[in-house]
């Protein structure tokens, strides 16, 4: 499920930027029809959803929408395309002012990295993608204008500023990935990760009786605690040394 399966602008990059961007042709005039591009996309999405994206095709789609894949292919050459489409579709950012923080720099990157959270949690199949050269349509460049839009005042240079934003993004996919796996691994085996873990405590009370292990034997109760939030933990760190980059670019030191 986690491992990159698919790649973005795979398909005919320049159909593909006239359906996100809606300057290419249109099916032939006539009645207006039941089936529409939003559709096709919204019923892929949900497929990926539900099934992962291994479950896309155009006939699962077809299928879905209660029609031939022949249909479909009157309005996206194909499942290459349609992915671009649906991962638009998904990363469309949010309208609501009070997810970009509180209007300072540091507060919209750490909406953007909760938000990134979010958005792998609710489409995990993002996570089969390599999206290292996206096709950038409406909501790609909508993100990123209202991110840029806020970290500006950081005083950064152009480049440092797309870093920050793809810095915070390579830590989301780290701990979004890490998430999923184990999620992944507890529906397979079905074993919890507290079960897991008990069928080892035997075994590793006594590798920490040997004297072998000083640091792990001295580690407190809650070391390996569930209740540590550690992608906060991370992300806030992250922050933190963008602080002192800012502070010193200001200072000039």
């Amino acid at each position: 499920m986690t491992s990159s399966s698919e790649t973005s602008g795979s398909g005919d990059i320049v159909r593909t930027l006239e359906l996100l961007w809606d300057t290419g042709r249109r099916p032939s005039r006539g009645p207006k029809p039941a089936l529409t591009l939003d559709r096709i996309v919204e019923a892929a999405v949900q497929v990926a959803d539900a099934d992962g994206l291994e479950a896309v095709s155009m006939r699962r789609v077809a299928a879905e929408l209660g029609t031939g894949a022949m249909s479909l292919y009157r309005y996206v050459p194909g499942k290459g395309e349609l992915l671009d489409l649906m991962l638009d579709r998904v990363q469309k950012p949010s309208e609501n002012p009070a997810d970009l923080g509180a209007g300072d720099w540091r507060s919209a990157l750490e909406a953007l990295g909760r938000a990134t959270l979010a958005l792998y949690r609710r489409h995990p199949w993002l996570l089969q993608v390599n999206q290292s050269r996206p096709i950038l349509g409406p909501s790609a460049l909508d993100g990123m204008e209202k991110v840029l839009t806020l970290i500006k005042p950081m005083g950064l240079t152009d480049p440092e500023l797309v870093s920050a934003i793809i810095m915070i993004d390579g830590y989301v996919v780290g701990a979004a990935r890490t998430q999923l796996y184990a999620q992944e691994v507890e529906r397979r085996t079905g074993l919890t990760d507290a079960e897991f873990w008990q069928a080892q405590v035997p075994t590793l009370e006594k590798a920490m009786a040997t004297g072998r292990y000083p640091v792990l034997a001295a580690l407190s109760d809650d070391a390996f605690g569930t209740d540590f939030d550690h992608f906060e933990f991370g992300l806030q760190r992250i922050l933190d040394g963008l602080e002192v980059t800012v502070s010193r670019r200001r200072t000039g030191n």
